[in-house]
């Protein structure tokens, strides 16, 4: 198990994806992948807005995307069950599922989604490619830099996702 430190280490690089995604105008969620010592792939939420827009671009899922592109079969020198996703936005349902279906079982994230986050799921529940999984979810590393930039993303009059929602409302009031 890694501690907190090393947890704060491979989030800021997180923090610093989702920054990308908040200068560019998108929704500014980062996600990296470690290997324990190394980033080795990560994502910035993109097309949360515009004629592009849709719900697949998520940064966890272009982190993924972008671990099988560099690593196709992960390599001999790396093993999933070492990885750990850092995620500055709980992963929601779609994510969570990739990121378990991806081999990965250790995952880090910064702020919780209250609209839609999906890592409380009841594993336990499911069919048995899942139930089985030992999966160790940890929260809130770095949690008040992402509600930063979740509260300046939500207070901009030029962006509209997600706004006047359950999740954007939370967000703003939140009391830091």
């Amino acid at each position: 198990m890694k501690d907190d430190s090393h947890h704060v280490i491979f989030m800021q690089k997180a923090i610093r994806e989702a920054e990308l995604a908040y200068q560019a105008g998108e929704f500014p969620v980062g996600c990296v992948i470690a290997d324990g010592r190394d980033v080795i792939a990560s994502g910035s939420r993109t097309t949360s807005r515009g004629i592009t827009a849709n719900e697949i671009d998520h940064a966890e899922i272009l982190a993924l995307r972008n671990l099988y592109e560099k690593w196709p079969g992960i390599g001999p020198d790396i093993s999933k069950d070492e990885l750990c996703l850092y995620s500055t936005l709980e992963p929601c349902l779609m994510c969570f599922g990739a990121i378990l279906i991806s081999g990965i079982r250790h995952i880090v994230y910064a702020f919780e989604d209250v609209m839609g986050g999906g890592t409380s799921c009841g594993l336990q529940t499911l069919t048995p490619l899942y139930r089985d999984i030992e999966l160790i979810v940890t929260p809130h590393v770095c949690r008040l830099e992402s509600a930063a930039l979740m509260r300046a993303f939500f207070s901009s009059p030029d962006n509209s996702y997600l706004k006047d929602t359950l999740f954007s409302e939370y967000a703003i009031g939140l009391k830091c």
